[in-house]
């Protein structure tokens, strides 16, 4: 391997797989590390046979420590995680794969310091408290940060840690919080509604629809992988913090169902204003912007378009 490997955790899921295209495309050697060993998204962006695939589980330290020494990993981008309704559903897990699965990479840069440069790791939007608990128009990185969700509350514990492990060991991390990811391949969450939005007009399917009015970030999957890119590879010295949000185009669930009637002119979407979100999406973004060079690629028309072609293309269907 070249002195530029990078391990992935959680490599072969959906934003994991981005990631290592994105890696590979700019030279790097990749290790994708994941508990699961299936290569459907790789193998769909082309990339499957140029990446080595590792079977390993972020909770086992010494899996954690051995793979990333004998991968020969100078960087770890950390992405393996329950997310927000597999965690509500089992708790105790949750804890062992996201709290301690991030302490065992944290663990790995110490004990390896010699080999491992910097962890770059999904913290989450999730940190942040639901949107009434903000008057500012955007949220910086400084505001409060009170979680309603177990999944975010392992996320703010990772923080915490990651902090302590800069401080007293000297280990070189940043932390990302992106908010949502959509995009070619998604796997269904609890935001599944978001990507139906654009999934089901495009395959001429009809869709009903609440929370019209209320503001989303539509932050597609390979802006979200330039940015785990940066925050591995930016170098210290222009970092100004350790924790920086990321975010894609802020629109409402019915300017985004407005945009996909633009692009699909037969598509049925009905829009009610029913609902409230609990999700803090206005993210001030300008830290990432000015120290990494974040900038995303996407606005909702590009990103939408360049996934509804994707899944039509899949069915059989002309692009549009």
């Amino acid at each position: 391997m070249t002195d530029e490997a990078v391990l992935v955790t959680g490599g072969t899921g959906f934003i994991g797989s981005y990631v290592v295209r994105e890696l590979l495309e700019y030279g790097h050697d990749v290790v994708a590390y994941d508990l699961s060993t299936d290569t459907t998204v790789l193998e769909n962006l082309g990339v499957a046979d140029d990446v080595t695939v590792c079977r390993g589980d972020v909770s086992e330290p010494t899996d954690v420590i051995r793979s990333v020494r004998e991968t020969g990993a100078t960087r770890v981008i950390h992405l393996a995680a329950l997310l927000t309704t597999t965690a509500r559903e089992n708790p105790r897990t949750a804890a062992e794969v996201n709290v301690m699965g991030t302490n065992n990479l944290f663990e790995a840069a110490r004990i390896l310091d010699d080999q491992l440069e910097r962890v770059a790791w999904a913290s989450s939007a999730a940190v942040y408290a639901p949107p009434t608990n903000y008057d500012a128009e955007w949220v910086d990185e400084d505001e409060l940060v009170y979680p309603d969700t177990l999944y975010g509350a392992t996320k703010e514990y990772n923080e915490h840690q990651a902090r302590v492990y800069c401080e007293d060991y000297g280990v070189d991390h940043v932390a990302l919080r992106p908010t949502v990811a959509y995009g070619p391949y998604r796997e269904t969450g609890g935001s599944a509604f978001l990507a139906n939005i654009i999934e089901k007009p495009a395959l001429g399917e009809p869709y009903s629809v609440e929370y019209g009015d209320q503001a989303i970030d539509w932050q597609h999957v390979e802006d979200i992988a330039q940015a785990f890119r940066k925050a591995a590879f930016t170098p210290e010295e222009q970092l100004t913090q350790r924790v920086y949000n990321v975010r894609g185009v802020l629109a409402t669930v019915r300017e985004a169902a407005e945009t996909v009637e633009e692009i699909v002119p037969d598509a049925d979407i009905d829009v009610s204003d029913d609902g409230e979100l609990p999700w803090t999406q206005n993210l001030d973004m300008t830290a990432a912007q000015e120290d990494m060079g974040y900038d995303p690629e996407y606005d909702l028309e590009s990103g939408f378009r360049k996934y509804i072609n994707v899944l039509r293309e899949e069915e059989g269907l002309e692009p549009i």
